[in-house]
């Protein structure tokens, strides 16, 4: 109920602020709570006011932007190829996603269609980014309610994911592999790669999803925190424009790979014919957090399904399109050995003329891990965007939570919380 304010209290007011204090101002029988920023289940980035009627949350008010560094903003001073450093380090629990995200919408702009070995290779790693993430998550579902050990299951395999990013990009934790019409180099050895991702699916991953599932999918305490927790209806998570494992636990069945199908989720990808990847969409009906688990589960084993597909299949032929596109990298030994290459070489990196951008807009966006990952960028004609603006799954995701925690203890926000997966970087930008 509104809290009844006394003449004093709104003495001056307009009455529109008056409207305004009558639902914001705090019951005298209920009191405040921070709960974070430095708190281990908001990430020392996340703060929500909560309002406690007693043990019960009546209201929480999130308060973000902790972790907000201008990444937009630096991509009207960055060229096509940088800003793909800043991208990965929005969700960096996988950034490689971030990567094939931002460049997959700068060749739609740019009107590029990458070779079908690129798209292979994307998809690989694509895949590979939603396992990462979501392992982590489904770990730190496990964590953030006691159980520690699963949480140790989900994340000790993250790292042979990071040897097998490490061996495709050169680098670890922030890739920054892709660049306008393919990636910086090409993969090293095509059987070592095929190699390290076989030993992953085959191996590691199934005895870790199964060791989850023993430990926690009849756990009597881990469902009794989750099953019936921040439930949201189907109606309510169109309506709050949710998408990913947030919205198909409420049985919401979009997926951008299904919907919009872009790299090898497309029918033709190789340009002969070839069949998309085959998967199903896991869905789900109750929108609890134990169903947004269950949901992250499935799609762990999906993951692996498209990458077997593919992972004898890769084509042979370049990883860039041609240099006929003057907004593509010359390989380096187009640089040394050409006269052209050098040219093209030099246009791009220390020229303004480099980049043949179309005057125009796009948005394009991919199936992130957390859902509906797109970048609307305007192109001026010159070296720099004139405009980029993401749209992260976490804020869209992260809006609803003060409707799923309201009437529920304060102990189930840091269940909410991980089933929402927000990651900060990403959240605030």
């Amino acid at each position: 109920m509104p809290y009844t304010l006394s003449p004093d209290e709104t003495y001056g007011l307009d009455v529109e602020t008056t409207e305004y204090l009558k639902d914001h101002v705090k019951a005298p029988d209920r009191w405040v709570l921070n709960f974070g920023p430095q708190h281990p289940a908001t990430h020392t980035t996340l703060r929500i006011v909560l309002e406690l009627d007693g043990e019960r949350v009546a209201r929480a008010t999130p308060h973000i932007g902790y972790l907000h560094s201008g990444f937009e903003k630096l991509g009207e001073h960055h060229d096509w190829n940088q800003w793909v450093c800043t991208a990965s380090r929005m969700d960096y629990v996988s950034p490689i996603v971030n990567d094939i995200a931002w460049h997959t919408a700068v060749e739609t702009l740019f009107g590029i269609d990458v070779t079908p070995r690129c798209k292979v290779v994307r998809t690989i790693m694509a895949e590979l980014g939603r396992i990462q993430n979501h392992l982590l998550c489904v770990g730190a579902a496990g964590l953030d309610l006691g159980a520690f050990t699963g949480f140790l299951y989900g994340f000790n395999e993250r790292e042979f994911i990071y040897d097998i990013v490490e061996y495709v990009s050169g680098q670890r934790f922030h890739p920054d592999w892709t660049r306008v019409g393919g990636a910086w180099r090409d993969l090293p050895d095509d059987e070592q790669f095929a190699r390290m991702v076989r030993s992953f699916i085959d191996v590691r991953l199934p005895k870790a999803l199964s060791d989850l599932e023993g430990l926690l999918n009849k756990n009597r305490i881990f469902r009794d925190r989750l099953e019936g927790v921040g439930v949201i209806s189907h109606a309510d998570a169109i309506a709050w424009s949710l998408s990913g494992p947030m919205a198909r636990a409420s049985g919401v069945r979009r997926d951008l790979r299904k919907d919009e199908p872009y790299l090898c989720y497309a029918p033709n990808w190789d340009g002969e014919g070839a069949d998309p990847v085959k998967f199903s969409v896991a869905v789900g009906s109750k929108g609890d957090c134990f169903e947004r688990y269950l949901v992250r589960l499935e799609e762990l084993k999906q993951s692996a399904r498209m990458i077997d597909q593919l992972i004898d299949r890769i084509p042979k032929g370049p990883m860039n399109v041609g240099t006929d596109s003057k907004a593509v990298l010359p390989s380096k030994g187009d640089v040394y050995g050409s006269i052209e290459g050098t040219i093209q070489q030099f246009e791009l990196i220390m020229h303004n003329r480099g980049w043949d951008v179309p005057v125009g807009e796009t948005y394009t966006a991919i199936e992130g891990p957390n859902g509906e990952l797109g970048f609307f960028l305007v192109g001026g004609g010159g070296k720099l965007p004139w405009r980029v603006r993401c749209r992260p799954p976490c804020f869209m995701n992260y809006q609803v939570f003060s409707k799923l925690i309201e009437g529920h203890q304060l102990a189930d926000v840091v269940a909410v919380i991980g089933s929402i997966n927000i990651i900060a970087a990403e959240l605030d930008r």
